[in-house]
């Protein structure tokens, strides 16, 4: 045996008719260069795939064991006509070349002979075809003997032709065997399924898009030297199952494979097996970098598609970014629950809320109440404008069952529209949102307009501030309203609290007031108060916490209530929509470019949060839009105990100046200002000045969890 490697003489053997060829140990190196040498394509090229499937479903109905070698899928492609004509005009030139071959098979593994020798000579009868047509041809001759063999072994007991033609081939006596006869169809069975894997690795390596593949790419190149062995090894298993097939006719004893028979099967298995899971190995490198390339392409036809300015509508734009998998109803109406058509936002303008599924549920409340808001308004701004969620997960990650459970809840508390599913974006959308619309944590609301162009990279922050005011969420639109602001007290607090506005409406003095020190808290409202009676007027303090609050504000808002301290904002989420809001003018105003040095109100922006971020306690105390003063809660708290000292400017001043004025009296330039600006609100401005002194403040790095 040993004296067989690269000689194919060695193979040759003279075993009787009906005996398995045995294997020798050849040399693949050796035998690729006789293998080449049969190869001699004359440039015509055959799509042999529907002829593969015909070969699977042969071996199935043959084979019921086999399982799931055709899809339900492939199953109605078989009886689609226009497919079956197709095949048939293929057939017309290959009928007569598949015959010939099947009985070359039948042929060879009749009158005795080497199995190398055989396989080349069929190699020899493709010599014009590619390496996949080679092998599709082959097996389908193979496929036409083995169907035949087992179509006369089902129907020869209901039918009297079967019958005949089966007793001819000795098949009843045959199949009395079939107990003591499995070893060698499970044997034939496993080599089969090899043989089909092997088969469709081939045909998908002939189909990969030349545009995004070449032929000096590693994988493909390499596996192009493997492919001629591989088909030269399928044919090869062809010959040991027909082989088999036909040596049933003289079984005579023999029931059993020999132990140089299942030697042979295990070998030829093994064979396969190994050479398979190199092709599909190199495949899936292959389609790795293929993805990769049609990722990075469709990146950038997207990116050229957002800055082309010439759409008709919005269709194009909407079906790159939120159906580029086609799929027939992507979205999920959230008034209804029924998945829809991308067709109900034509035209519109439409707001892209970007997020990961850790999006705050105070974040969903506060665009819940706006969204529902708009829609009750009398001009109907439905009509000009609809709100989309695009959950942004990590592609490469499963979602798994608590993650997919989390999506859902989120889906089901919004009822604007909503991607059915996080699967439908596309790699290449995900990574345009973080690249071109900077999105990485925190919620971004993209607005396009009906012609699918950008109208604002960001309109979250206008719809904190102004609702659906905001509309058409334009930068001219938002220079528009600060244009028409001033620095009151409805600004700060809009809506968040009804009370506090019938307070205003009665003509009483506001004194809004946060921090989470009780202590300070305490004192501050009891000297408050003491105040207010003593100057004779109507104070209404209102505890507006910290922002980000969590436990210790909750904690504070306790307290108040059952010490009767003051008011307070209805709960966390007020608290948290009273300061993201303010967070928020900041980023509008930045991104205007306004600073405190030339802006009135984004120096009182600044202020209010340098006061939250160098903590302790701070006030501010307004009666109207135009009386208004504040301060850190320590020299809040030293003016309103020192009343003494300025209750005699209450009368001609009015309260708010007096305050004001004594605060001016009081401040010291001893100061130590902080202010935390989150990464995420926006462009952080290199230069900040102290709303204090007016000098530069210095910038660190701060690192900070979200625990207590």
């Amino acid at each position: 045996m040993e004296g067989a490697i690269g000689n194919p003489a060695a193979y040759v053997q003279q075993p009787k008719r009906g005996s398995l060829i045995m294997l020798s140990a050849s040399d693949d190196t050796m035998m690729l260069k006789q293998i080449q040498a049969t190869h001699s394509p004359d440039g015509r090229e055959i799509n042999v795939k529907p002829l593969l499937l015909i070969v699977e479903d042969i071996f199935k109905q043959s084979t019921p064991a086999i399982d799931a070698i055709v899809s339900p899928a492939q199953s109605e492609a078989l009886e689609d006509k226009t497919y079956q004509a197709t095949v048939a005009s293929m057939l017309e030139a290959l009928s007569f070349l598949i015959d010939r071959i099947a009985s070359e098979i039948t042929y060879r593994c009749t009158g005795g002979g080497e199995a190398h020798e055989a396989a080349i000579s069929i190699l020899k009868m493709v010599s014009n075809y590619w390496w996949d047509a080679k092998l599709v041809i082959a097996l389908s001759s193979f496929a036409m003997n083995y169907g035949e063999f087992w179509l006369l072994a089902q129907s020869y007991t209901s039918n009297q032709l079967a019958k005949q033609l089966a007793t001819l081939r000795q098949l009843p006596e045959i199949l009395q065997h079939t107990n003591i006869l499995q070893s060698r169809f499970e044997a034939i069975k496993t080599l089969i399924i090899s043989m089909l894997d092997i088969a469709r690795s081939i045909v998908e390596f002939k189909e990969l898009p030349s545009q995004y593949i070449t032929a000096d790419h590693h994988a493909l190149s390499t596996a192009m030297t493997h492919i001629p062995l591989a088909v030269y090894w399928t044919i090869r298993c062809m010959l040991a199952c027909a082989s088999q097939i036909i040596s049933l006719t003289e079984l005579g004893s023999e029931h059993f494979l020999s132990t140089a028979e299942s030697w042979e099967f295990s070998t030829l298995t093994h064979k396969l097996s190994n050479l398979n899971s190199h092709l599909a190995s190199l495949l899936a490198t292959c389609y790795k970098d293929i993805d990769e390339k049609k990722y990075i392409e469709e990146y950038q036809n997207l990116v050229h598609l957002l800055e082309t300015r010439t759409h008709i509508d919005n269709m194009k734009v909407l079906k790159a970014l939120i159906n580029p998998k086609d799929d027939p109803q992507p979205l999920v109406d959230g008034f209804t629950k029924r998945r829809v058509h991308i067709e109900v936002l034509r035209q519109k303008n439409v707001l892209l809320l970007v997020s990961d599924l850790d999006i705050l549920q105070d974040e969903v409340s506060i665009l819940e109440h706006i969204y529902s808001e708009a829609r009750s308004q009398p001009a109907r701004l439905e009509s000009q404008y609809e709100l989309v969620w695009l959950p942004i997960v990590d592609p490469s990650v499963p979602l798994i069952e608590s993650r997919q459970k989390q999506f859902e809840n989120l889906q089901a508390s919004m009822t604007w529209y909503t991607l059915h599913h996080p699967s439908l974006l596309d790699r290449a959308v995900i990574k345009f949102v973080k690249e071109e619309w900077k999105f990485q944590k925190k919620p971004i609301l993209v607005v396009l307009d009906p012609q699918g162009r950008v109208a604002c990279p960001d309109a979250l922050h206008m719809m904190r501030i102004w609702g659906s005011l905001a509309f058409p969420f334009t930068t001219a639109r938002e220079e528009a309203l600060w244009n028409g602001e001033t620095w009151r007290l409805e600004l700060l607090v809009d809506n968040i609290d009804q009370q506090i506005m019938n307070w205003m409406d009665e003509g009483r003095f506001i004194c809004l007031y946060g921090g989470e020190d009780i202590e300070w808290i305490r004192k501050f409202t009891t000297t408050a108060n003491t105040v207010a009676r003593a100057a004779a007027v109507p104070l209404a303090l209102v505890y507006v916490g910290k922002s980000n609050p969590k436990e210790r504000v909750k904690s504070n808002m306790l307290t108040i209530v059952a010490e009767k301290l003051s008011h307070y904002l209805p709960d966390l989420t007020s608290i948290w929509w009273f300061w993201i809001r303010i967070e928020s003018m900041c980023y509008s105003k930045n991104q205007l470019g306004k600073t405190v040095e030339n802006d009135p109100i984004m120096r009182e922006i600044m202020t209010l949060l340098t006061f939250d971020a160098t903590g302790g306690g701070w006030a501010l105390i307004s009666r109207g839009t135009a009386e208004m003063t504040r301060a850190k809660g320590s020299i809040f708290l030293t003016c309103l105990s020192e009343y003494n000292q300025w209750k005699g400017d209450v009368q001609p001043k009015g309260f708010v100046k007096a305050i004001h004025e004594y605060l001016l009296r009081i401040h010291t330039p001893q100061h130590c200002n902080r202010l935390l600006l989150p990464t995420t609100v926006g462009k952080i401005p290199e230069r900040i000045v102290c709303t204090d002194c007016g000098r530069p403040m210095e910038r660190y790095i701060l690192y900070q969890c979200c625990d207590e």
